[in-house]
């Protein structure tokens, strides 16, 4: 008789089995049901039906709970959800072993974009409430992530004419194909289904290309066009900026966007206003890269009251393996506010120019040029320009010395040195353990949606591991 541990599969139970027993009191699914009952559905938007009228539909608050559960377990698909409902025994446990189909799955996270925003905000909340934001010390940063649409799409004018042109020949076929059968009274009335996604197609493409002639951008990919080409790691993809600000004691996000601008450079008020407006408040301070280092985001940032600092911007000091061309770095011109004018390394003054504004952040400068440079004997080593010396200051100057001068402090030095700890291990986990390297949706909407849940993902993780701790209360299931 063989003392191997087999499967009886006759075996009868003499009592039913009870849902509720068959996940651990550790398991995620319980901290995701725990959270969601603490959610105001209805307030937050969500549908909830009242009416007993007609087929029943599958409640809000399980969706949600599928979703979370499928974002902690790096399932987005909604087919491969569906599955999961069946096969997965969290999520069994979860939906009361009612199978939810992928198309309710769509349905319900579709129609419900404008709320994921306010789900997120529920998750700041509830870690606030257990006191895991100390809102001392913020980090803010972003992170190119990939579209969903590939870049063998993307078109400049002429190729979106091309498309269009075809399609022109496609409708203009189905046309007269549709006029015969009428002549011969067969067919149907509505329209083939290969028409109707015709139709849609040079319908996008056609909006494409005005966006294309708007923007003044060279490509664009007709299903997409808010996707911008953007440097990623390893390639210059169509992307979109995702953008978080996390707080330093337990690593929760306060604050996400998604944006279309190419860099950073003017994120950072406006993600501090997204703190302010999730917390009612801003860190006592709020660390960032050297792209956030805009001089009127400086400024504004000062106007506001918002304590920031920032990395030093790579052209900010010459380069350490710089000779004599040092010498004349822009650093060395000395800014005379009561003169109006900068004075060289070798005295000679550079009286006011004009006004500009550069950039898609619009920072504004006042230029000053050097007048003596026909006759300067170190002209050719303080610049090739054939209008001579030029020295641009910002009109915001006085904050971006006041930013200088605490940035060289030892302390602030330190500080700013525990930025990478606090914001790059978000998007760390977010890519490399959660696997979200790409969007799944698409058009601007729907990537702010689908960032703000996973945001709300990484919140939960985080408040699961206090929960599995006994640090975290959220009810009793």
């Amino acid at each position: 008789m063989s003392h191997e541990i087999r499967a009886d599969y006759n075996q009868v139970m003499m009592f039913p089995p009870c849902i509720e027993d068959w996940i651990g009191d550790d398991h995620p699914a319980r901290f995701i049901r725990s959270f969601v009952d603490t959610l105001d559905s209805k307030a937050l938007g969500f549908r909830v039906s009242d009416s007993n009228v007609g087929r029943p539909r599958y409640a809000s608050d399980m969706l949600l709970e599928v979703w979370l559960y499928g974002y902690f377990n790096r399932i987005r698909s909604t087919r491969k959800l569906e599955k999961a409902c069946r096969e997965h025994m969290g999520l069994i446990w979860l939906t009361g072993m009612n199978t939810p189909d992928h198309n309710s799955l769509w349905r319900f996270m579709d129609s419900n974009k404008k709320v994921m925003s306010e789900l997120f905000k529920q998750s700041v909340k509830v870690a606030a409430k257990c006191k895991l934001i100390g809102m001392v010390v913020n980090a803010v940063d972003g992170t190119k992530i990939i579209s969903a649409s590939s870049r063998e799409g993307v078109e400049g004018s002429v190729g979106l004419e091309k498309l269009l042109e075809g399609l022109d020949r496609s409708i203009a076929d189905f046309m007269t194909e549709i006029e015969r059968l009428e002549n011969e009274e067969t067919g149907e009335y509505r329209l083939p289904a290969s028409m109707v996604c015709a139709l849609k197609r040079k319908e996008r493409i056609g909006k494409a290309m005005a966006e294309l002639e708007e923007s003044g951008r060279k490509r664009i990919h007709h299903r997409e066009p808010e996707a911008r080409f953007m440097k990623n790691r390893r390639s210059v993809e169509p992307s979109f900026n995702a953008q978080a600000v996390a707080d330093e004691k337990s690593g929760i996000i306060v604050a996400q966007d998604v944006v279309t601008d190419e860099t950073d450079n003017g994120q950072l008020v406006p993600m501090l206003d997204k703190v302010k407006e999730n917390m009612g408040k801003v860190a006592d301070e709020n660390l960032g890269d050297t792209v956030f280092s805009s001089s009127s985001q400086i400024g504004l940032a000062e106007e506001r009251g918002y304590e920031v600092l920032l990395n030093a911007p790579s052209n900010e000091a010459p380069s350490p393996r710089a000779k004599d061309p040092a010498k004349y770095h822009a650093s060395r011109f000395i800014y005379d506010e009561d003169r109006d004018c900068c004075v060289c390394p070798a005295g000679w003054d550079l009286p006011y120019s004009t006004t500009r504004e550069r950039g898609s952040n619009h920072n504004v400068f006042r230029v000053y040029r050097c007048r003596e440079y026909r006759s300067c004997p170190y002209r050719s080593k303080c610049s090739e320009s054939k209008g001579g010396r030029q020295i641009d200051v910002s009109v915001h100057y006085k904050a971006v010395e006041r930013q200088r001068a605490k940035r060289r402090d030892p302390s602030n030095k330190e500080l700013l040195s525990r930025r990478k700890t606090i914001i790059e291990p978000v998007f760390a986990w977010i890519k490399h353990h959660m696997g979200f390297n790409r969007w799944t949706v698409y058009g601007l909407e729907r990537v702010r949606a689908q960032w703000a849940f996973v945001c709300t993902t990484l919140n939960m993780v985080k408040m699961y591991k206090r929960w599995l701790s006994g640090e975290l209360e959220l009810g009793a299931n």
